[in-house]
């Protein structure tokens, strides 16, 4: 075998699964009422977090203009300073009580992934569900994946009667290859998830705390179990799966609690 054909072909077979497979950094965060609330500190904080993922889904984004402010602002600080440029999308404020309406978030790497179509407010259940799912599809290479960015409501008011209707949007928007994200202010376990699971859909984070507490107890930071990231495994391996303990970086919880009262989640999948 003449050397330039076997040099040749040894490269080939070593680039044909990074040809083939790559990964996507996704993740989500409960920003903890983004608005006039974040100082520029914290907007800098947030970005030096955030920029280790590909394309990030926030919950929280308040409805008055500082929302819209804060996040053009963290937009333009991940330009700045992560090194990629990124790009951003802004839901209109969902429709439901004025007490409980707010704005959801994506920003993305644009070298890494392109939005197909304009994001939106999922309209079936927006009678059901007060803080109507944020849709998103985004292009990455050849494959195509749909992040359904969900804050549900809170657990007093009992988030299962919403999150039951997720198990129709397969149905509805078939061969969209969707991923639930977001916080769901209930665990995995909950039985309300199961008709998700039987439809292939399950958590990447099992048993994993999300929300912070008020105060650390012989130091458990951490609460409840509200946030994950439900996708298939048969269109997605899941290469890692990080739960973000941001609020080790503060010297107490009160000041962690400036920046967000939930940790992010970090998946990269193939």
């Amino acid at each position: 075998m003449p050397r330039l054909f076997k040099t040749t072909l040894v490269f080939l077979l070593w680039i044909a699964p990074l040809l083939l497979f790559s990964q996507v950094k996704i993740m989500t965060w409960n920003l903890k009422n983004v608005g006039s609330s974040k100082t520029e500190a914290n907007i800098s904080y947030i970005a030096q977090i955030i920029k280790q993922a590909d394309v990030i889904a926030i919950q929280e984004v308040v409805t008055n203009p500082s929302g819209a402010q804060t996040i053009l602002a963290l937009h333009e600080e991940l330009n700045r300073k992560s090194g990629a440029k990124w790009e951003y999308a802004l839901s209109d404020p969902t429709i439901s009580s004025p007490y409980r309406s707010e704005r959801y978030a994506f920003l993305w790497k644009s070298n890494k992934l392109k939005l197909k179509k304009r994001a939106f407010l999922e309209p079936t259940y927006q009678e059901e569900i007060e803080r109507e799912p944020y849709m998103a599809t985004f292009q990455h290479k050849d494959f195509q994946f749909t992040l359904v960015n969900l804050h549900a409501l809170p657990k007093k008011h009992q988030p299962e009667k919403e999150i039951k209707y997720l198990k129709f949007l397969p149905a509805q928007y078939e061969n969209s290859n969707l991923i639930f994200l977001g916080d769901f202010n209930t665990p995995e376990s909950h039985s309300v998830f199961n008709p998700l699971k039987k439809q292939g859909y399950l958590p990447a984070f099992t048993k994993q705390k999300t929300s912070l507490r008020q105060k650390c107890i012989d130091g458990d930071c951490l609460a409840s179990e509200y946030d994950n990231i439900f996708l298939q495994p048969e269109l997605f391996t899941i290469k890692s799966a990080k739960a973000i303990l941001f609020f080790e970086d503060f010297e107490s919880i009160k000041e962690a609690n400036k920046i967000s009262d939930h940790i992010p989640l970090l998946l990269e999948i193939e």
